[in-house]
């Protein structure tokens, strides 16, 4: 079997040319291809600018997002730090409203007292097993004389510190009422009996109360108020020491155990009052007489 060719004759094929040239003339013509081309174009270069401009915006967003971050972060040490001045201001401005409570109570008790009074600020202390002595910054020459006696106002109520042993210029020693070689003149406020104060030697200890008889004991109650009875004219009369805290009836004494707790709060004492009990109140307003018709 023979194969079968396609033979052109030169008239078929300059026909074919013709008709092909003829095509591609009218689609030139028509401005189809043209057509295609810039739309094939168009495509191609926005698909590559809309690339573009997401990788620019999320790299914008990004840079964006950390400038805030930083200016947040700017903002919130600022805050905080305006925060903590202003916590400084709260507690400084009680600090001072405290200290102005103490002076107006400490210059009240001088306008108010019968005797000369000396205000002083506590120094230094010095707490010994054997002796315990506190210092204050006022001596002989703002007028502290040794044997003054010394209390103190905390929270509005009044309370013995102790007495003043040792007299510099410009400095003094007290030997506080917790003292082992202190003693104070007492009297329990509710039932008048009397006796004697002692220390332990430390300011966290409790204070004793000696010589009130067993007799007593049914009288006396917890919490009892303990204040200076005023005798031997060592301390001003009627100034409170402490409160009763235990009762102890011992099987061989004559005279109950008990314990007192001191008013003042030795720990966070700051300033005292020195009272000169041989001299009298120049600060106190005389009574104005009234004149009679005689």
């Amino acid at each position: 079997m023979k194969n079968r060719r396609f033979n052109f004759k030169p008239a078929e094929f300059v026909l074919i040319l013709l008709i092909l040239f003829s095509g591609i003339n009218l689609g030139f013509s028509s401005g189809s291809f043209v057509l295609n081309l810039k739309t094939a174009g168009f495509t191609v270069f926005s698909s590559i600018q809309k690339g573009i401009g997401a990788v620019t915006g999320t790299a914008g967003n990004f840079f964006s997002s950390i400038h805030d971050l930083v200016n947040l972060k700017e903002e919130y040490d600022e805050l905080k730090q305006k925060l903590a001045d202003y916590e400084f201001m709260q507690k400084t401005n009680t600090t001072l409203r405290a200290e102005n409570d103490t002076l107006r109570e400490l210059l009240g008790f001088a306008k108010s007292s019968e005797y000369r009074t000396v205000s002083a600020r506590i120094i230094a202390r010095d707490p010994d097993t054997l002796y315990s002595a506190i210092t204050i910054n006022k001596g002989a020459k703002h007028g502290i004389k040794k044997g003054m006696c010394v209390i103190a106002i905390q929270n509005g109520s009044t309370g013995v510190v102790g007495k003043i042993v040792t007299v510099g210029y410009l400095t003094s020693m007290i030997m506080p009422v917790y003292d082992r070689h202190c003693n104070i003149s007492a009297r329990i406020q509710n039932t008048r009996d009397s006796g004697l104060i002692s220390g332990n030697g430390t300011q966290e200890s409790f204070l004793k109360l000696r010589y009130i008889r067993k007799r007593y004991i049914e009288e006396l109650s917890i919490g009892d108020l303990v204040m200076t009875s005023g005798e031997n004219d060592n301390y001003v009369r009627e100034i409170p020491i402490g409160r009763i805290s235990k009762i102890t009836d011992i099987e061989y004494d004559t005279s109950l155990d008990i314990e007192v707790d001191p008013v003042i709060d030795f720990s966070r004492l700051e300033n005292v009052i020195a009272i000169d009990l041989d001299e009298e109140n120049q600060m106190k307003e005389p009574v104005e007489e009234k004149a009679g018709n005689d």
